[in-house]
């Protein structure tokens, strides 16, 4: 889980604060200097650390906190604030041209950071928002990189132009420019080359193509997980070639958080997206806020609920007619496969958890109990049977359920606890109609509901 090692510190020592009734300057600093060394552990910037440090201090010894009904929570609110501005304060959207006119996205950074996944997840980013996108294959080093572009462009179906690897970078650019210009193409990502290290070679490459394409955006991704290695990287890069923004890939397996808190105050350069995962859907567009948020425990909801949001399509009628039928508890196991489908698209259900409000800490805890083998068994029991069965559970008779359990590949005993589960699940909601009142397509939630 992204930042779980940094989370947990740090929840650790704000516990302590809030179990005071009163602070003194002293409680603050012994606070502090845990905080410190959770800071520096993580990998953050030793300079952004002790910044960070010294103005959350400051802010925290003053009469008004120290003297408050709550201290300890006003200290946590000077931390999630400080840490807000650490990363940027705002979010940062990445800048289009108006209108027809084309926009030029060049893409840069080393060798293993995801940058090519990460130009398609761009490129259905931007689709989804109307506009219509051209993927460039300028990496004429690594042929897999072509087709690696090209398979992943289909996927999005976003156009890709390539022109093999017998050509240069510049001239690959110019002639993309030119495809999109006349195809109707309103934004070019230009998906350069990569090295294992930062050399002079890549450098001149990219101010090549900077020289003779006009490039409205600079986008470097780099490997969250390298920590304060992410944060050199960034910095040089913007000192030869000048970035406008930064994609931290792998987010969802950095536990320490290092790159996340110094970029932006070591290189002064933005933080767009973040990549949450290795699917095309897994980006999403960085917010200061919500990142302190949930490094602090406070959890995520508004990233949850734009998640629920974006992995519901049905439309309205069906969606009423659910929501009545679960609330007078005739839900069958056409729901419920519905209902794992939804949970899939959100990240599952240890992603649902870990934006909710003060779940960070619990999360090895309650990971360890989320048995996902037994959920794909359940489902595959549910993909066993007929739609008449799937439709009409009171059609399941113990011929039929030893027919399931053959076409799961499971043990009867299996396929008769599920069923009998899922039969408390119906009485329970026909005795709780108040329950779903939330799960409906109603504000906010986007139709999400809970598998039974």
């Amino acid at each position: 889980m992204a930042f779980e090692s940094l989370s947990d510190k740090l929840q650790n020592v704000f516990k302590t604060l809030k179990g005071k009734g009163k602070l003194t300057p002293d409680d603050v600093k012994v606070a502090m200097k845990e905080v410190k060394m959770a800071l520096l552990e993580a990998d953050v910037n030793f300079r952004v650390v002790k910044q960070f440090v010294k103005s959350v201090e400051e802010r925290a010894v003053g009469e008004e906190v120290l003297n408050g009904l709550n201290p300890g929570q006003m200290v946590i609110k000077i931390v999630n604030e400080e840490m807000t501005n650490l990363m940027g304060s705002e979010v940062t959207e990445l800048k289009l041209e108006p209108g027809q006119a084309i926009t030029v996205i060049m893409m840069c950074g080393l060798q293993g950071a995801g940058k090519t996944t990460t130009t398609a997840k761009i490129a259905g980013k931007l689709k989804l928002k109307g506009k219509k996108p051209l993927l460039v294959a300028c990496d004429v080093y690594r042929p897999a990189a072509v087709e690696q572009l090209k398979i992943n462009g289909e996927k999005q179906q976003v156009d890709v132009f390539d022109m093999g690897t017998d050509h240069s970078p510049v001239e690959i650019a110019q002639k993309g420019l030119e495809y999109a210009a006349k195809n109707g193409h309103n934004v070019v990502i230009l998906d350069t080359a990569g090295r294992l290290h930062i050399d002079e070679g890549m450098m001149e490459e990219l101010q090549k193509i900077k020289e003779n394409v006009t490039v409205h955006q600079t986008l470097l991704v780099v490997d969250a997980m390298t920590g304060q290695d992410a944060v050199n990287v960034a910095k040089e890069f913007d000192e030869k070639c000048g970035v406008t923004g930064v994609v931290l890939t792998k987010m969802d397996g950095d536990t320490r958080g290092g790159a996340a808190l110094s970029i932006k105050a070591v290189t002064g350069k933005p933080i767009l997206f973040v990549g949450m995962g290795e699917k095309l859907s897994d980006l999403e567009q960085f917010y200061p806020d919500r990142m302190a948020g949930r490094i602090l425990g406070m959890g995520d909801v508004l990233s949850l609920i734009e998640k629920a949001s974006a992995s519901i399509d049905i439309d309205a009628d069906k969606e009423r007619e659910m929501s009545s039928r679960l609330k007078k508890g005739k839900f069958d196991f056409n729901d419920y496969l519905e209902s794992m489908k939804q949970m899939r698209n959100m990240g599952g259900l240890g992603a649902i958890l870990s934006l909710l409000p003060g779940m960070g800490a619990k999360m090895g805890d309650i990971e360890g109990m989320i048995d996902e083998k037994q959920m794909k068994q359940t489902e595959a029991i549910v993909l066993s049977m007929t739609p008449e069965e799937r439709a009409n559970p009171k059609l399941l008779n113990p011929r039929r359920k030893n027919r399931i359990a053959k076409g799961a590949g499971l043990d009867i005993a299996v396929v008769n606890r599920f069923v009998k589960q899922f039969e408390q699940s119906q009485k329970m909601m026909k005795q709780m109609p108040g329950m779903m009142k939330g799960f409906g397509k109603r504000k906010g939630m986007g139709g999400f509901r809970m598998p039974f």
